[in-house]
């Protein structure tokens, strides 16, 4: 039950938002979709939900083009807030359930299960709007997922959500992907996604600039990380060849070497300088890559 996108254009005038977009989505996964915005990730969710057709290529889940009689099946958390402010959250999330084909029962009891998961307080009799932002963001995440959905898209699942509530809601996003659900998972937080997903893909003015698995996608980049703490000036590391990036920290300095070999040369040149606390050599981070392949500071 792969998601395959084959070669997806779309175009809206003059400007196309999503160029020849190939990738494939690995079943019961999390795969990261990142991107600057205007990069093409919300308008290729709207062309994997059926909102927006494609101008060239297809789209395929289960073998075969989504359609209405797909739509059960398939889950969506949009960046923006898609909740009716005015109603309340039991008679809205009623709503959303019996438009997937539920029962009102169901809807009850799958919603009391999530608000205990997500220790939701009894909220069942209060307005959307009456909610402060991070609990309209757990009951919009109920809304996406109380369906028992096979295919999930999350488009920054835990904006607006405090450090405790985000570690709930990844693990609830975990048990869904072990339980089975695919998940299109996109953030702009880097550590989330290396922390979720197996494969990603970059997008970069509408096209792929990254995709594949992490590990492989670190291992191509090459580059490495060391960090050094140490009790003397370690200016003159800038200058070792092989050294791309030189930044002091508040106990010492973050190096981004070319190498491994660089690694060793930099460690012999600090013996005898004094002593050294610390020295980690680390793969280089996914904001590393996507700073270097998108060629800007991520906000």
């Amino acid at each position: 039950m792969s998601l395959i996108i084959n070669g997806v254009t779309k175009r809206f005038g003059t400007h196309t938002a999503v160029d020849k977009l190939s990738i494939t989505i690995p079943e019961s996964e999390i795969f990261g979709f990142l991107g600057a915005n205007g990069a093409g990730k919300t308008t290729t969710f709207r062309m994997i939900l059926g909102l927006l057709n494609p101008t060239d290529g297809e789209i395929k889940w289960k073998g075969k083009k989504i359609t209405y009689n797909e739509s059960d099946e398939i889950g969506y958390l949009p960046e923006e807030r898609g909740l009716y402010p005015k109603l309340k959250v039991k008679e809205q999330l009623i709503y959303l359930g019996r438009l997937k084909g539920m029962t009102k029962q169901e809807v009850l009891t799958q919603m009391n299960h999530w608000f205990e998961r997500l220790k939701v307080p009894d909220y069942t009799n209060k307005k959307i709007e009456e909610l402060s932002k991070g609990n309209q963001q757990k009951i919009q995440f109920v809304a996406a997922v109380i369906h028992k959905p096979k295919l999930l898209i999350l488009d920054e699942p835990f904006s607006g959500l405090d450090p405790v509530n985000v570690e709930l809601l990844k693990k609830a996003v975990v048990e869904l992907k072990e339980a089975g659900t695919s998940i299109v998972f996109a953030s702009h937080r880097m550590e989330h996604v290396e922390e979720l997903c197996q494969h990603l893909c970059i997008m970069h003015h509408g096209k792929p600039v990254v995709h594949g698995s992490l590990r492989e996608i670190k291992r191509a980049f090459g580059k490495k990380n060391v960090f050094i703490q140490g009790d003397f000036e370690m200016d003159f590391l800038e200058n070792i060849p092989g050294v791309t990036k030189f930044k002091k920290t508040y106990d010492g300095v973050a190096l981004q070497i070319m190498n491994e070999e660089v690694a060793s040369t930099i460690f012999h040149e600090l013996q005898n300088k004094g002593f050294v606390r610390k020295f980690a050599l680390e793969e280089p981070s996914l904001n590393d890559i996507f700073i270097e392949k998108v060629g800007a500071s991520y906000e």
